[in-house]
């Protein structure tokens, strides 16, 4: 009893390489570099993905840093709400 075909789970569709182009990209650079020298990456194709669409964009400083400060600040003032809601704070009168 095999699995997959009878579930409806067949075949994985992947991209055509097609679709990937070179021209444009710093990977152009590389090519025109190999064939001074009659060399040649038939591999490059499949690096080309990384230059196109939103992998096109580089990622800054500031991408990084604020990635998640969003989602974060906001679990950061629910905990504190809960926090202040559970274990309010004792007032002595001043004293430590």
């Amino acid at each position: 009893m095999g699995h997959g075909h009878e579930h409806g789970h067949g075949k994985m569709e992947l991209p055509d390489y097609k679709q990937w182009k070179i021209e444009g990209t710093l990977l152009q650079d590389v090519q025109e570099r190999l064939a001074r020298r009659r060399l040649r990456d038939p591999g490059l194709r499949n690096k080309a993905w990384r230059y196109m669409g939103g992998f096109a964009k580089p990622v800054t400083v500031m991408d990084v840093l604020i990635k998640g400060f969003k989602w974060g600040f906001v679990a950061f003032v629910v905990a504190l709400g809960i926090e202040c809601t559970l274990f309010p704070p004792k007032k002595n009168g001043g004293h430590h």
